[in-house]
Protein backbone atom coordinates (compact mmCIF):
# COMPACT_ATOMS: atom_id res chain seq x y z
CA UNK A 1 0.00 0.00 0.00
CA UNK A 2 2.62 2.14 0.78
CA UNK A 3 4.42 1.98 -2.61
CA UNK A 4 1.28 3.00 -4.08
CA UNK A 5 1.18 5.68 -2.58
CA UNK A 6 4.85 6.49 -3.35
CA UNK A 7 4.32 6.11 -7.07
CA UNK A 8 1.23 8.73 -7.05
CA UNK A 9 3.07 11.19 -5.64
CA UNK A 10 5.93 10.78 -8.12
CA UNK A 11 3.94 10.83 -10.63
CA UNK A 12 1.96 14.20 -9.69
CA UNK A 13 5.69 15.59 -9.12
CA UNK A 14 6.70 14.49 -12.18
CA UNK A 15 3.34 16.09 -14.11
CA UNK A 16 3.81 19.34 -12.04
CA UNK A 17 7.50 19.63 -12.98
CA UNK A 18 6.24 18.97 -16.78
CA UNK A 19 3.87 21.75 -16.65
CA UNK A 20 6.46 24.25 -15.49
CA UNK A 21 8.39 23.18 -18.31
CA UNK A 22 5.72 23.92 -20.76
CA UNK A 23 4.98 27.28 -19.43
CA UNK A 24 8.67 28.43 -19.37
CA UNK A 25 8.97 27.30 -22.94
CA UNK A 26 5.28 28.99 -23.67
CA UNK A 27 4.37 25.63 -25.95
CA UNK A 28 0.70 26.00 -24.73
CA UNK A 29 0.85 29.65 -27.02
CA UNK A 30 2.82 27.75 -29.76
CA UNK A 31 0.14 24.90 -30.31
CA UNK A 32 -2.64 28.14 -30.42
CA UNK A 33 -0.76 29.94 -32.99
CA UNK A 34 -0.44 27.13 -35.54
CA UNK A 35 -3.86 25.72 -35.08
CA UNK A 36 -5.16 29.44 -35.81
CA UNK A 37 -2.38 29.55 -39.00
CA UNK A 38 -4.05 26.16 -40.07
CA UNK A 39 -5.85 26.32 -43.25
CA UNK A 40 -9.73 25.27 -42.74
CA UNK A 41 -11.65 24.03 -45.39
CA UNK A 42 -13.91 25.30 -47.40
CA UNK A 43 -17.22 25.39 -46.39
CA UNK A 44 -18.50 24.83 -49.84
CA UNK A 45 -16.83 21.79 -50.38
CA UNK A 46 -17.46 20.46 -46.95
CA UNK A 47 -21.06 20.87 -47.75
CA UNK A 48 -20.64 19.23 -51.12
CA UNK A 49 -18.70 16.14 -49.61
CA UNK A 50 -21.27 15.14 -47.12
CA UNK A 51 -24.67 15.84 -49.51
CA UNK A 52 -22.27 13.16 -51.77
CA UNK A 53 -21.52 11.07 -49.07
CA UNK A 54 -25.12 11.04 -47.72
CA UNK A 55 -26.85 9.83 -50.85
CA UNK A 56 -23.88 7.67 -52.30
CA UNK A 57 -22.61 6.28 -49.14
CA UNK A 58 -18.85 6.11 -48.34
CA UNK A 59 -17.57 3.46 -50.61
CA UNK A 60 -19.75 4.02 -53.45
CA UNK A 61 -18.36 5.85 -56.65
CA UNK A 62 -19.33 9.44 -57.15
CA UNK A 63 -21.94 9.80 -60.34
CA UNK A 64 -21.30 13.42 -61.66
CA UNK A 65 -25.38 12.49 -63.36
CA UNK A 66 -27.72 11.86 -60.95
CA UNK A 67 -29.86 9.95 -64.27
CA UNK A 68 -26.95 7.22 -64.34
CA UNK A 69 -26.16 6.83 -60.66
CA UNK A 70 -28.22 3.73 -60.34
CA UNK A 71 -26.05 1.99 -62.97
CA UNK A 72 -23.31 -0.38 -62.88
CA UNK A 73 -20.31 0.64 -64.12
CA UNK A 74 -19.61 0.24 -67.59
CA UNK A 75 -15.85 -1.05 -68.65
CA UNK A 76 -14.25 1.36 -70.98
CA UNK A 77 -12.20 -0.36 -74.13
CA UNK A 78 -9.46 1.06 -75.61
CA UNK A 79 -11.19 1.00 -79.13
CA UNK A 80 -14.01 2.77 -78.03
CA UNK A 81 -12.09 5.29 -76.44
CA UNK A 82 -10.41 5.78 -79.58
CA UNK A 83 -13.22 5.88 -81.97
CA UNK A 84 -14.85 8.84 -79.81
CA UNK A 85 -11.55 10.78 -80.13
CA UNK A 86 -11.80 10.46 -83.86
CA UNK A 87 -15.59 11.31 -84.06
CA UNK A 88 -15.09 14.42 -82.13
CA UNK A 89 -11.79 15.61 -84.07
CA UNK A 90 -14.13 14.67 -87.54
CA UNK A 91 -16.82 17.17 -86.31
CA UNK A 92 -14.55 19.96 -85.51
CA UNK A 93 -13.42 20.69 -89.18
CA UNK A 94 -12.74 19.54 -92.90
CA UNK A 95 -8.65 19.57 -92.18
CA UNK A 96 -9.12 17.18 -89.43
CA UNK A 97 -11.16 14.91 -90.98
CA UNK A 98 -9.16 14.54 -94.27
CA UNK A 99 -6.02 13.75 -92.59
CA UNK A 100 -8.16 11.18 -90.04
CA UNK A 101 -10.35 9.81 -93.32
CA UNK A 102 -6.17 9.67 -95.25
CA UNK A 103 -5.43 7.23 -92.34
CA UNK A 104 -8.07 5.11 -92.34
CA UNK A 105 -7.83 4.52 -96.04
CA UNK A 106 -4.14 4.01 -96.25
CA UNK A 107 -2.51 1.85 -99.08
CA UNK A 108 -0.06 -0.39 -98.65
CA UNK A 109 2.71 -0.86 -101.30
CA UNK A 110 4.31 -4.50 -101.95
CA UNK A 111 7.99 -5.12 -102.21
CA UNK A 112 7.86 -5.66 -105.57
CA UNK A 113 5.39 -2.58 -106.84
CA UNK A 114 7.76 -0.41 -104.74
CA UNK A 115 10.53 -1.55 -106.61
CA UNK A 116 9.25 -1.22 -109.71
CA UNK A 117 8.36 2.68 -109.05
CA UNK A 118 11.88 3.26 -108.09
CA UNK A 119 13.47 1.34 -111.11
CA UNK A 120 10.87 3.34 -113.24
CA UNK A 121 11.55 6.53 -111.73
CA UNK A 122 15.30 6.24 -112.70
CA UNK A 123 14.85 5.08 -115.83
CA UNK A 124 13.38 8.67 -116.58
CA UNK A 125 15.87 10.50 -114.45
CA UNK A 126 18.30 8.89 -117.30
CA UNK A 127 15.84 9.65 -120.20
CA UNK A 128 15.87 13.03 -119.45
CA UNK A 129 19.50 13.69 -119.04
CA UNK A 130 18.53 16.55 -117.67
CA UNK A 131 20.90 19.67 -117.01
CA UNK A 132 19.06 20.70 -113.73
CA UNK A 133 19.78 18.95 -111.02
CA UNK A 134 17.18 15.99 -109.98
CA UNK A 135 16.82 13.31 -107.61
CA UNK A 136 14.44 10.32 -107.22
CA UNK A 137 12.16 10.11 -104.32
CA UNK A 138 10.35 6.98 -103.26
CA UNK A 139 7.43 7.77 -101.11
CA UNK A 140 6.57 5.86 -97.55
CA UNK A 141 3.42 6.40 -95.20
CA UNK A 142 4.82 9.20 -93.18
CA UNK A 143 5.57 11.51 -96.50
CA UNK A 144 2.03 11.09 -97.66
CA UNK A 145 -0.05 9.77 -94.59
CA UNK A 146 -0.61 11.42 -90.93
CA UNK A 147 2.43 13.96 -90.60
CA UNK A 148 3.41 14.56 -94.54
CA UNK A 149 6.82 15.74 -93.71
CA UNK A 150 9.16 15.48 -96.72
CA UNK A 151 12.89 14.60 -96.01
CA UNK A 152 15.16 15.91 -98.98
CA UNK A 153 18.35 14.45 -100.00
CA UNK A 154 20.88 16.20 -97.18
CA UNK A 155 23.74 16.42 -99.86
CA UNK A 156 21.49 17.52 -102.45
CA UNK A 157 20.31 20.67 -100.00
CA UNK A 158 23.41 21.25 -99.20
CA UNK A 159 24.28 21.53 -102.58
CA UNK A 160 21.58 23.28 -104.03
CA UNK A 161 19.14 24.66 -101.77
CA UNK A 162 19.17 27.65 -99.77
CA UNK A 163 21.41 27.10 -96.69
CA UNK A 164 20.76 30.10 -94.66
CA UNK A 165 17.23 30.59 -93.84
CA UNK A 166 13.92 29.48 -94.84
CA UNK A 167 12.25 29.63 -98.00
CA UNK A 168 9.29 28.79 -100.19
CA UNK A 169 9.82 26.19 -102.99
CA UNK A 170 7.26 25.92 -105.42
CA UNK A 171 6.39 22.68 -106.83
CA UNK A 172 5.15 22.07 -110.28
CA UNK A 173 3.52 18.88 -111.78
CA UNK A 174 3.22 17.40 -115.47
CA UNK A 175 0.27 19.71 -116.06
CA UNK A 176 1.94 22.90 -115.08
CA UNK A 177 -0.13 22.98 -111.95
CA UNK A 178 2.01 24.91 -109.19
CA UNK A 179 2.03 24.22 -105.02
CA UNK A 180 3.87 26.58 -102.49
CA UNK A 181 5.41 24.66 -100.24
CA UNK A 182 7.83 25.86 -96.62
CA UNK A 183 11.33 24.44 -97.08
CA UNK A 184 13.01 24.41 -93.98
CA UNK A 185 16.79 24.40 -94.14
CA UNK A 186 18.11 23.14 -91.11
CA UNK A 187 15.60 20.14 -91.36
CA UNK A 188 15.73 19.93 -94.83
CA UNK A 189 12.81 18.99 -95.58
CA UNK A 190 9.30 20.67 -97.14
CA UNK A 191 6.55 21.48 -94.43
CA UNK A 192 3.60 23.43 -94.74
CA UNK A 193 2.15 22.89 -98.69
CA UNK A 194 3.65 19.49 -98.77
CA UNK A 195 0.47 18.27 -97.63
CA UNK A 196 -1.81 19.96 -100.20
CA UNK A 197 0.28 18.52 -102.80
CA UNK A 198 0.55 14.86 -101.71
CA UNK A 199 -3.21 14.89 -101.39
CA UNK A 200 -4.09 16.52 -104.35
CA UNK A 201 -1.96 14.48 -106.48
CA UNK A 202 -3.72 11.14 -104.83
CA UNK A 203 0.18 10.28 -103.33
CA UNK A 204 -0.24 6.70 -101.90
CA UNK A 205 2.42 4.35 -100.02
CA UNK A 206 4.73 3.01 -102.85
CA UNK A 207 4.68 6.14 -105.45
CA UNK A 208 8.07 7.17 -106.69
CA UNK A 209 8.89 11.16 -107.55
CA UNK A 210 11.36 12.55 -109.30
CA UNK A 211 12.08 15.97 -108.24
CA UNK A 212 14.36 18.18 -111.16
CA UNK A 213 15.52 21.53 -109.81
CA UNK A 214 14.66 23.86 -112.79
CA UNK A 215 14.69 27.12 -110.51
CA UNK A 216 16.32 28.15 -107.26
CA UNK A 217 13.25 27.18 -105.69
CA UNK A 218 11.45 26.02 -108.26
CA UNK A 219 11.42 21.52 -108.49
CA UNK A 220 9.60 20.40 -111.36
CA UNK A 221 7.97 16.95 -110.06
CA UNK A 222 7.39 13.70 -111.96
CA UNK A 223 5.36 11.08 -110.43
CA UNK A 224 5.22 7.03 -110.73
CA UNK A 225 2.55 5.38 -109.45
CA UNK A 226 3.21 1.92 -107.87
CA UNK A 227 -0.07 0.78 -109.00
CA UNK A 228 1.23 0.65 -112.23
CA UNK A 229 2.97 -2.57 -111.46
CA UNK A 230 0.21 -5.25 -112.18
CA UNK A 231 2.28 -7.77 -112.05
CA UNK A 232 5.01 -6.79 -114.87
CA UNK A 233 7.73 -8.78 -113.10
Amino acid sequence: MAGAIAYEEQRRRTVEENRRKMAELRLHHLSAAVQEAAPKPSPAKSVKRKRVQREAGEDAPVRRSGRVAGLPEKPKYLYEATYSVLEKQIRRGHRTYSVRKDLVNRVYASDKAREYAIDMAEALQDKLDSDYPTFVKPMTQSHVTGGFWLGLPVQFCKKYLPKNRNETITLVDEQDAETDTFYLHLKTGLSAGWRKFAIDHKLVDGDCLLFELVERTKFRVYIIRQSSYNGKR
